[in-house]
Protein backbone atom coordinates (compact mmCIF):
# COMPACT_ATOMS: atom_id res chain seq x y z
CA UNK A 1 0.00 0.00 0.00
CA UNK A 2 1.55 3.27 -1.13
CA UNK A 3 1.91 6.39 1.04
CA UNK A 4 -0.86 8.27 -0.73
CA UNK A 5 -3.37 5.50 -0.09
CA UNK A 6 -2.22 5.23 3.53
CA UNK A 7 -2.85 8.96 3.90
CA UNK A 8 -6.25 8.71 2.20
CA UNK A 9 -7.31 6.02 4.65
CA UNK A 10 -6.11 8.14 7.56
CA UNK A 11 -8.17 11.02 6.19
CA UNK A 12 -11.19 8.72 6.06
CA UNK A 13 -10.62 7.78 9.71
CA UNK A 14 -10.58 11.45 10.65
CA UNK A 15 -13.74 12.11 8.65
CA UNK A 16 -15.60 9.22 10.28
CA UNK A 17 -14.59 10.42 13.73
CA UNK A 18 -16.28 13.75 13.04
CA UNK A 19 -19.33 12.72 11.03
CA UNK A 20 -20.57 9.60 12.79
CA UNK A 21 -21.12 11.21 16.22
CA UNK A 22 -23.25 13.92 14.56
CA UNK A 23 -25.38 11.42 12.62
CA UNK A 24 -28.92 11.49 14.05
CA UNK A 25 -27.91 14.18 16.52
CA UNK A 26 -31.01 16.06 17.65
CA UNK A 27 -29.19 19.39 17.52
CA UNK A 28 -27.61 18.87 14.07
CA UNK A 29 -27.43 22.22 12.29
CA UNK A 30 -28.67 22.12 8.69
CA UNK A 31 -28.76 25.07 6.29
CA UNK A 32 -29.51 25.59 2.60
CA UNK A 33 -26.88 26.53 0.03
CA UNK A 34 -27.38 28.86 -2.90
CA UNK A 35 -28.21 25.92 -5.16
CA UNK A 36 -30.96 24.92 -2.68
CA UNK A 37 -29.15 21.76 -1.59
CA UNK A 38 -28.70 21.14 2.14
CA UNK A 39 -25.43 21.38 4.01
CA UNK A 40 -24.87 20.32 7.61
CA UNK A 41 -22.36 21.33 10.22
CA UNK A 42 -20.77 17.91 9.68
CA UNK A 43 -20.15 18.56 5.97
CA UNK A 44 -18.33 21.77 6.84
CA UNK A 45 -16.38 20.30 9.75
CA UNK A 46 -15.22 17.25 7.80
CA UNK A 47 -13.99 19.22 4.82
CA UNK A 48 -12.20 21.74 7.03
CA UNK A 49 -10.44 18.94 8.89
CA UNK A 50 -9.41 17.10 5.73
CA UNK A 51 -7.99 20.30 4.30
CA UNK A 52 -6.08 20.91 7.54
CA UNK A 53 -4.62 17.41 7.50
CA UNK A 54 -3.68 17.61 3.83
CA UNK A 55 -1.95 20.94 4.42
CA UNK A 56 0.03 19.32 7.23
CA UNK A 57 0.97 16.13 5.36
CA UNK A 58 1.16 17.47 1.78
CA UNK A 59 2.06 21.17 2.08
CA UNK A 60 1.06 23.20 -0.95
CA UNK A 61 -1.10 20.49 -2.48
CA UNK A 62 -4.32 21.61 -4.18
CA UNK A 63 -7.72 20.49 -2.92
CA UNK A 64 -11.11 20.45 -4.60
CA UNK A 65 -13.96 20.10 -2.13
CA UNK A 66 -17.72 20.36 -2.40
CA UNK A 67 -18.07 22.94 0.36
CA UNK A 68 -14.98 25.15 0.00
CA UNK A 69 -14.44 24.89 -3.75
CA UNK A 70 -11.22 24.52 -5.72
CA UNK A 71 -7.73 25.69 -4.94
CA UNK A 72 -5.74 27.09 -7.84
CA UNK A 73 -3.53 24.35 -9.24
CA UNK A 74 -1.32 23.34 -12.14
CA UNK A 75 -3.06 20.76 -14.30
CA UNK A 76 0.02 18.54 -14.03
CA UNK A 77 0.24 18.80 -10.24
CA UNK A 78 -1.45 16.42 -7.79
CA UNK A 79 -4.89 17.38 -6.53
CA UNK A 80 -7.00 15.84 -3.79
CA UNK A 81 -10.76 15.71 -4.41
CA UNK A 82 -13.05 15.55 -1.39
CA UNK A 83 -16.77 15.16 -0.82
CA UNK A 84 -17.10 15.44 2.97
CA UNK A 85 -20.53 13.81 3.02
CA UNK A 86 -21.97 12.29 -0.14
CA UNK A 87 -25.66 11.87 0.62
CA UNK A 88 -26.20 14.93 2.81
CA UNK A 89 -29.97 14.64 2.49
CA UNK A 90 -29.75 11.10 3.86
CA UNK A 91 -27.39 12.20 6.63
CA UNK A 92 -29.65 15.05 7.67
CA UNK A 93 -32.72 12.79 7.86
CA UNK A 94 -31.12 9.88 9.70
CA UNK A 95 -30.79 7.55 6.71
CA UNK A 96 -27.46 5.67 6.98
CA UNK A 97 -26.56 5.74 3.26
CA UNK A 98 -23.90 8.46 3.21
CA UNK A 99 -20.13 8.48 2.88
CA UNK A 100 -16.99 10.56 2.75
CA UNK A 101 -15.34 10.36 -0.66
CA UNK A 102 -11.62 10.98 -1.12
CA UNK A 103 -9.68 10.78 -4.38
CA UNK A 104 -6.26 11.77 -5.67
CA UNK A 105 -5.72 13.05 -9.19
CA UNK A 106 -2.25 13.25 -10.72
CA UNK A 107 -1.44 14.45 -14.25
CA UNK A 108 -5.16 14.55 -14.95
CA UNK A 109 -5.64 10.88 -14.05
CA UNK A 110 -7.53 9.68 -10.98
CA UNK A 111 -5.06 7.53 -9.07
CA UNK A 112 -6.90 6.36 -5.96
CA UNK A 113 -10.27 6.48 -4.31
CA UNK A 114 -11.61 5.86 -0.81
CA UNK A 115 -15.32 5.60 0.00
CA UNK A 116 -16.03 5.47 3.73
CA UNK A 117 -19.59 4.86 4.96
CA UNK A 118 -19.35 4.52 8.74
CA UNK A 119 -23.09 4.33 9.38
CA UNK A 120 -23.18 1.28 7.10
CA UNK A 121 -20.04 -0.12 8.72
CA UNK A 122 -18.34 -0.26 5.32
CA UNK A 123 -15.32 1.19 3.55
CA UNK A 124 -14.09 0.60 0.01
CA UNK A 125 -10.82 1.72 -1.56
CA UNK A 126 -8.71 1.28 -4.66
CA UNK A 127 -5.39 2.40 -6.10
CA UNK A 128 -4.32 2.11 -9.72
CA UNK A 129 -2.82 -1.28 -10.42
CA UNK A 130 -3.48 -2.58 -6.91
CA UNK A 131 -7.12 -3.63 -7.21
CA UNK A 132 -10.20 -2.60 -5.25
CA UNK A 133 -10.82 -3.70 -1.68
CA UNK A 134 -13.38 -3.68 1.09
CA UNK A 135 -12.56 -3.25 4.77
CA UNK A 136 -13.36 -6.89 5.55
CA UNK A 137 -10.35 -7.89 3.43
CA UNK A 138 -12.44 -8.85 0.40
CA UNK A 139 -10.98 -7.99 -2.99
CA UNK A 140 -13.74 -6.54 -5.15
CA UNK A 141 -14.68 -7.98 -8.52
CA UNK A 142 -17.61 -7.06 -10.69
CA UNK A 143 -20.07 -9.76 -11.70
CA UNK A 144 -19.95 -11.77 -14.90
CA UNK A 145 -23.67 -11.42 -15.69
CA UNK A 146 -23.92 -11.05 -19.45
CA UNK A 147 -27.60 -10.41 -20.14
CA UNK A 148 -29.59 -7.37 -19.08
CA UNK A 149 -32.52 -9.71 -18.44
CA UNK A 150 -30.48 -11.28 -15.64
CA UNK A 151 -29.05 -8.03 -14.27
CA UNK A 152 -29.67 -5.84 -11.25
CA UNK A 153 -29.90 -2.19 -12.34
CA UNK A 154 -29.73 0.72 -9.88
CA UNK A 155 -31.10 3.97 -11.27
CA UNK A 156 -30.96 7.41 -9.66
CA UNK A 157 -32.67 9.66 -12.18
CA UNK A 158 -34.92 12.71 -12.09
CA UNK A 159 -36.93 11.12 -14.90
CA UNK A 160 -38.61 7.92 -13.72
CA UNK A 161 -39.14 6.62 -17.27
CA UNK A 162 -35.44 5.75 -17.35
CA UNK A 163 -35.88 3.01 -14.77
CA UNK A 164 -38.76 1.51 -16.76
CA UNK A 165 -36.55 1.48 -19.86
CA UNK A 166 -34.47 -1.38 -18.48
CA UNK A 167 -35.92 -4.82 -19.07
CA UNK A 168 -33.81 -6.13 -16.21
CA UNK A 169 -34.26 -8.86 -13.65
CA UNK A 170 -34.23 -6.34 -10.79
CA UNK A 171 -34.48 -2.53 -10.96
CA UNK A 172 -34.16 -0.36 -7.87
CA UNK A 173 -33.64 3.32 -7.07
CA UNK A 174 -30.39 3.22 -5.11
CA UNK A 175 -28.23 6.25 -5.84
CA UNK A 176 -25.16 8.16 -4.75
CA UNK A 177 -21.92 6.30 -3.97
CA UNK A 178 -23.63 3.11 -2.78
CA UNK A 179 -25.00 2.11 -6.17
CA UNK A 180 -21.51 2.21 -7.68
CA UNK A 181 -20.02 0.28 -4.78
CA UNK A 182 -22.64 -2.44 -5.27
CA UNK A 183 -21.51 -2.70 -8.89
CA UNK A 184 -17.89 -2.97 -7.74
CA UNK A 185 -18.87 -5.72 -5.28
CA UNK A 186 -20.67 -7.69 -7.98
CA UNK A 187 -24.06 -7.30 -6.27
CA UNK A 188 -25.41 -5.20 -9.16
CA UNK A 189 -24.49 -4.91 -12.81
CA UNK A 190 -25.49 -1.33 -13.71
CA UNK A 191 -25.69 1.92 -11.72
CA UNK A 192 -26.80 5.23 -13.21
CA UNK A 193 -26.53 8.82 -11.97
CA UNK A 194 -28.02 10.90 -14.75
CA UNK A 195 -28.01 14.49 -13.57
CA UNK A 196 -26.73 16.78 -10.86
CA UNK A 197 -23.48 14.99 -10.01
CA UNK A 198 -20.08 16.62 -9.81
CA UNK A 199 -16.46 15.54 -9.90
CA UNK A 200 -16.31 15.17 -6.12
CA UNK A 201 -19.30 12.77 -6.25
CA UNK A 202 -17.72 10.50 -8.85
CA UNK A 203 -13.92 10.61 -8.61
CA UNK A 204 -13.49 8.04 -5.83
CA UNK A 205 -16.22 5.64 -7.06
CA UNK A 206 -14.71 5.68 -10.56
CA UNK A 207 -11.37 4.34 -9.35
CA UNK A 208 -13.01 1.64 -7.20
CA UNK A 209 -15.27 0.42 -10.01
CA UNK A 210 -12.50 0.36 -12.60
CA UNK A 211 -10.06 -1.42 -10.30
CA UNK A 212 -12.79 -4.00 -9.60
CA UNK A 213 -12.87 -4.74 -13.33
CA UNK A 214 -15.84 -2.62 -14.32
CA UNK A 215 -16.42 0.38 -16.56
CA UNK A 216 -17.30 3.90 -15.45
CA UNK A 217 -18.28 6.60 -17.95
CA UNK A 218 -20.65 9.49 -18.39
CA UNK A 219 -23.85 9.08 -20.40
CA UNK A 220 -21.93 9.87 -23.58
CA UNK A 221 -19.62 6.92 -22.96
CA UNK A 222 -16.61 9.04 -22.05
CA UNK A 223 -14.31 7.64 -19.36
CA UNK A 224 -14.40 10.61 -17.04
CA UNK A 225 -15.74 11.67 -13.66
CA UNK A 226 -16.45 15.31 -14.56
CA UNK A 227 -19.12 14.76 -17.20
CA UNK A 228 -22.06 15.59 -14.89
CA UNK A 229 -23.45 12.05 -15.20
CA UNK A 230 -22.27 8.53 -14.48
CA UNK A 231 -22.89 4.98 -15.63
CA UNK A 232 -20.97 2.20 -13.92
CA UNK A 233 -21.30 -1.41 -14.99
CA UNK A 234 -19.64 -4.78 -14.88
CA UNK A 235 -18.21 -3.91 -18.30
CA UNK A 236 -20.08 -6.64 -20.16
CA UNK A 237 -23.34 -4.68 -20.08
CA UNK A 238 -21.94 -1.18 -20.47
CA UNK A 239 -22.80 -0.66 -24.13
CA UNK A 240 -26.28 -2.08 -23.57
CA UNK A 241 -26.83 0.32 -20.68
CA UNK A 242 -25.70 3.33 -22.70
CA UNK A 243 -27.87 2.34 -25.64
CA UNK A 244 -30.89 1.89 -23.37
CA UNK A 245 -30.44 5.33 -21.86
CA UNK A 246 -29.54 7.18 -25.08
CA UNK A 247 -33.08 7.84 -26.40
CA UNK A 248 -34.18 9.19 -23.02
CA UNK A 249 -31.45 11.72 -22.35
Amino acid sequence: MGPDLVLALELADAADALSLPRFRARDLAVSTKADLSPVTEADLAVEAELRRLLAAHRPGVAVLGEEEGADAHDQNAPRWIVDPIDGTRNFSRGIPVWATLIALERDGVLQLGVVSAPALGRRWWASRGEGAWRDDGERLRVSGVGRIEDATVLVALDRPVAAAAFDAWHVRGFGDFWAHMLVAEGAAEVAVDAVGVSLWDLAAPLVVVEEAGGRFTDLEGRSRADGRSAVSTNGVLHDVALATLAPRR
